[in-house]
C-alpha cells in the first residue's frame, strides 16, 4: 500500500505541474480552442462523453484502420502503429509476448470478448478482419467495467454501420502483397465488398473478406522459418463474412443482431529448417508437406443487442451474446503428448492439439443522467457468463487440458458527477465478481508425471473498485488521476495440466486462485488549436499475479507471484493551418518485476515474454494536392538489456519505416499502396531475440518481414 500511495502522490504532483508547464506554449484564448464533438465510447458502458472519463482513451478511426491496413491486415500490428504500449509484432499467428503496457488486455467485438481466459492460446489478435472495422475503442489501465480479463486495458472493435442515404451503398477493394525481389511465391492477394442500406425502419450491413498471404522474406531475401507449432500467417488463407441487420420499433427503441464468422487457415505448403544462432543463421522455410492439420483459427460471434433510449427517463441496453473458438496449433512426437497407456513400446507418436471455447453471455445496463443532482449520471448493470474450454489431442483423441467451465455473475454500479459546468467530473464504481470453476476428474499430461487429479468446483468472489477525477485546469487542457481494479483467471489450462503432485484435487490447487490487478493512473491531455496531446504515468500491481516461466521440458508453466509494473506514456500530433500537414509522436517506457524468491517485494525484472521493450513511434502525412495524399512513418525499439545474468537475452534494437500513399482518380476509384520497412531492415523479431523460449533454440531464431509492397484499388459507390 505504501508504493501505491507513493506513487499516486508523485502522480498527482505531476497532474499539477504538467497544465503549467504545457500552456506556457500555448494562446490561452477561446477562439484557439478546438470545439470538439461528443464521443460516447461504448466499451465505457456509461453515457458520459469521452472527454470527462479520467483515463488514457484513444480512438483509432475507420480512415486510420484502413491506412495501416495497407501495410498489415494484422489489427494488433494496426494498433501498435498508433499505441506505443504494445511491445512489438511477433508476425505470427501466436501472439503470446505481445502485450499492452505489460499484460494482455481485454479484446472485444462490439463488446463481446474474444479472450480465452481459461485456456489461453494467444491467438486474441486474429477473430476478425479489417474491413469489417470502424473504429478501434482503446481505454488504458486494468478496467472491470467489462468483466474478466482487462489485465491491462479494453479494446474494443466497434463493426461498420450503414452508410446514411436511402441507396445502397457498396465498398470494394482488390489488392496485391509483393516481397521486396518480386518472389512468385511470396505474392499474396486480397479482396472485400461492404455493402449497406438503410432502409428506414431497417437497416443492413454485409461484408465479405478474403485474403491469401505467400511465403515471407527478410531482409536478405531469405523465406522466413514457418512456426511450424504454434502457427504462422505466412502461406495462410483468412475469409471473413459479417451481417449486421438493426430494426427501430419506435423511435426510442431499437434491436439490432450480427454474425461475424472468421477464419485463418495454413495452406502447409513449407516446413522449417531450423536456424543455428552460434552462426547467426536464422530459421528458413523450404517446400515441403506439413504432417496433419495446418494450424488454424476459427472463430463465430454472434450478438444481440436491444435499446430502449428513454425509459423512465433513462436509457437501457440488453446484450446476449454467443461465440465459439477453435485454435489448431501444429503437431509433432513431443513428450508432453506422450502417453504410455496409448504409445506401442513408449515410441512417440504424431500428434497435435486444438483449443476449443464456448463462450454465452448477457448483460444488463441501465444509465441515468441529471437525476436529483444537476450532472450527476447514474450507471447499474448486470453480467453473465459461461465459458466452457478444453484442449485435446486431435490425432488421438485424449484431452491434453480437461474440459472446465466457468461461470461468472457481476452486479454493478457507476457514478459519474460532474461540477464546473462540465469542467470536471468525479467517478466512483463498484462491481461484485462471483464465479466458479468446474472440472471434473482427470489425467495430467506425461511429461507432468501423468497423474489423477481429482475434479472438484472453486468458487470465487472478488468486490472491485474504480475511482477518478478529472478537471479542465485550462482551455482545452485536462488533467486526470484514477484507479481501477480487475479480476481475472490465470491460464487455468496450463496449471490443470501441469499439476504433478499425487492425491490433489481441483478444490486444493490454489494455483487456480483468480488475480486482481489494480492501476494507478494520472495523466494531462491537451486540445488547442492543432495540437493534441497526452501524457500519462501508470502503476499496475497483482499481489498474486502470473508469470509465464519455461520448465526443463520446454513447456510454460504459470508461475503465481507477485508483480509490478510501471510506466510513462507520451503522444502527441498537430494540424497545421498554413500548409496541409499533421506531425505526430508517441513513446512508452516500461519497467516490471516480479517477487521470484517469494519474500514479498518484487526484486526480479520480467522477461521478454512479459514485458516489451521502449518504443518510439514518428510520423508526417501531406496532402500534395486534393487528389493525393502520404505518410511515413517510423516505429524504433529500443535497446533493452535484462537483468537476468545472461547477455543471451539483451535486445539489440531496431527502427522500421514504412510508407503509404492515396490517389483519389475520382468516380471511377482510389488506388492506395504501402511499403512496410521501406529501408529493407534485416533484423531479428524481439521474441526471437529475447524471450526464455527462443534465445536457445533454432526452431524459434525468426527474422522480420523485409521490404513488402501493398497495392490497393478501392472503388466506392
Amino acid at each position: 500500500m505504501t508504493r501505491k500511495l507513493r506513487a499516486l502522490l508523485l502522480s498527482s504532483a505531476l497532474v499539477i505541474a504538467a497544465p503549467s508547464a504545457l500552456a506556457q506554449g500555448s494562446d490561452a484564448s477561446e477562439d484557439t480552442a478546438e470545439v470538439l464533438d461528443t464521443v460516447i465510447v461504448q466499451a465505457a458502458r456509461r453515457d458520459v462523453p469521452i472527454e470527462a472519463l479520467p483515463q488514457t482513451v484513444q480512438l483509432i478511426d475507420t480512415e486510420t484502420i484502413r491506412a495501416q491496413s495497407l501495410l498489415s491486415t494484422n489489427l494488433v500490428d494496426v494498433i501498435g502503429q498508433v499505441v506505443p504500449s504494445f511491445s512489438p509484432s511477433r508476425q505470427k499467428l501466436s501472439g503470446r509476448g505481445e502485450t499492452f503496457r505489460g499484460r494482455e488486455p481485454l479484446y472485444l467485438i462490439d463488446g463481446v470478448p474474444q479472450s480465452n481466459p481459461l485456456r489461453n492460446g494467444d491467438r486474441d489478435g486474429f477473430t476478425v478482419d479489417p474491413a469489417v472495422i470502424e473504429r478501434i475503442e482503446v481505454l488504458f489501465g486494468a478496467n472491470a467495467i467489462q468483466g474478466p480479463g482487462a489485465n491491462s486495458g479494453i479494446i474494443n472493435y466497434v463493426t461498420v454501420s450503414p452508410e446514411d442515404g436511402e441507396d445502397w451503398s457498396v465498398r470494394t477493394e482488390i489488392g496485391a502483397t509483393l516481397s521486396s525481389d518480386f518472389d512468385g511465391d511470396g505474392t499474396g492477394y486480397r479482396g472485400a465488398v461492404t455493402a449497406s442500406r438503410d432502409f428506414g425502419q431497417f437497416d443492413l450491413v454485409a461484408n465479405f473478406a478474403g485474403e491469401t498471404r505467400g511465403a515471407f522474406y527478410d531482409g536478405e531475401g531469405r523465406r522466413i522459418g514457418v512456426d511450424a507449432t504454434q502457427g504462422d500467417i505466412q502461406d495462410s488463407v483468412t475469409t471473413n463474412f459479417f451481417l449486421k441487420a438493426g430494426f427501430d420499433i419506435d423511435s426510442n427503441t431499437r434491436i439490432q443482431g450480427s454474425v461475424n464468422l472468421f477464419e485463418l487457415e495454413g495452406d502447409g505448403d513449407y516446413v522449417q529448417i531450423a536456424g543455428d544462432r552460434a552462426l547467426d543463421i536464422p530459421a528458413i522455410s523450404v517446400r515441403g508437406d506439413v504432417e496433419g492439420q495446418p494450424p488454424t483459427n476459427t472463430v463465430e460471434t454472434y450478438n444481440l443487442t436491444f435499446e430502449r433510449r428513454e425509459l423512465f427517463g433513462g436509457r437501457l441496453e440488453a446484450q446476449l451474446f454467443y461465440r465459439t473458438f477453435e485454435s489448431v496449433f501444429g503437431g509433432g512426437t513431443f513428450g508432453g503428448f506422450f502417453n504410455t497407456g496409448n504409445e506401442p513400446d513408449g515410441v512417440l507418436t504424431f500428434d497435435q492439439s486444438a483449443n476449443n471455447s464456448d463462450k454465452t453471455g448477457a448483460k444488463l445496463t441501465y444509465s441515468h443522467s441529471d437525476l436529483a443532482i444537476e450532472g450527476l449520471t447514474l450507471t447499474g448493470g448486470l453480467d453473465y457468463l459461461e465459458d466452457e474450454t478444453f484442449q485435446e489431442l486431435i490425432a488421438t483423441g485424449r484431452l491434453w487440458v480437461p474440459e472446465t467451465t466457468l461461470k461468472s455473475l457481476a452486479p454493478f454500479v457507476q457514478v459519474d458527477q460532474s461540477f464546473l459546468d462540465g469542467r470536471g467530473v468525479v467517478s466512483f464504481g463498484v462491481r461484485y465478481e462471483d464465479a466458479e470453476i468446474e472440472v471434473g476428474d482427470y489425467q495430467t499430461i506425461f511429461s507432468s508425471g501423468a497423474v489423477d487429479v481429482g475434479g472438484g468446483n472453486p468458487s470465487f468472489s472478488e468486490t472491485l473498485y474504480n475511482a477518478g477525477a478529472s478537471l479542465e485546469v485550462l482551455e482545452g487542457v485536462k488533467a486526470y488521476v484514477s484507479y481501477g481494479e480487475v479480476f481475472t483467471l490465470p491460464d487455468v489450462g496450463r496449471v490443470l495440466r501441469a499439476v504433478s503432485e499425487p492425491g490433489l484435487d481441483v478444490d486444493n490447487l490454489l494455483d487456480v486462485s483468480p488475480i486482481v490487478t489494480d492501476n494507478i493512473e494520472v495523466g494531462v491531455t491537451v486540445e488547442r488549436g492543432g495540437l493534441s496531446a497526452n501524457i500519462a504515468y501508470f502503476q499496475s500491481e497483482s499481489d498474486f499475479g502470473q508469470r509465464l516461466a519455461l520448465n526443463d521440458a520446454g513447456i510454460f508453466t504459470v508461475e503465481r507471484e507477485a508483480t509490478e509494473i510501471s510506466g510513462f506514456e507520451i503522444s502527441a500530433d498537430y494540424v497545421f493551418d498554413a500548409v496541409p500537414l499533421s506531425i505526430g509522436a508517441g513513446y512508452a517506457a516500461l519497467d516490471g518485476e516480479s517477487d521470484q524468491d517469494g519474500d514479498g517485494s518484487v526484486e526480479t525484472e520480467l522477461d521478454a515474454v512479459n514485458i516489451g521493450p521502449d518504443r518510439l513511434n514518428l510520423f508526417a502525412e501531406y496532402e500534395f494536392s486534393p487528389a493525393f495524399s502520404g505518410r511515413v512513418q517510423a516505429s524504433s525499439f529500443l535497446d533493452k538489456e535484462f537483468d537476468d545474468g545472461r547477455t543471451d537475452t539483451d535486445f539489440d534494437g531496431y527502427t522500421l519505416i514504412d510508407v503509404i500513399g492515396i490517389y483519389d482518380f475520382g468516380t471511377i476509384g482510389t488506388l492506395q499502396f504501402g511499403v512496410q520497412n521501406l529501408a529493407n531492415e534485416d533484423y531479428t523479431t524481439y521474441f526471437s531475440q529475447s524471450s526464455s523460449q527462443a534465445v536457445t533454440r533454432g526452431d524459434r531464431f525468426f527474422q522480420g518481414r523485409g521490404r513488402t509492397f501493398n497495392l490497393r484499388w478501392v472503388n466506392e459507390f
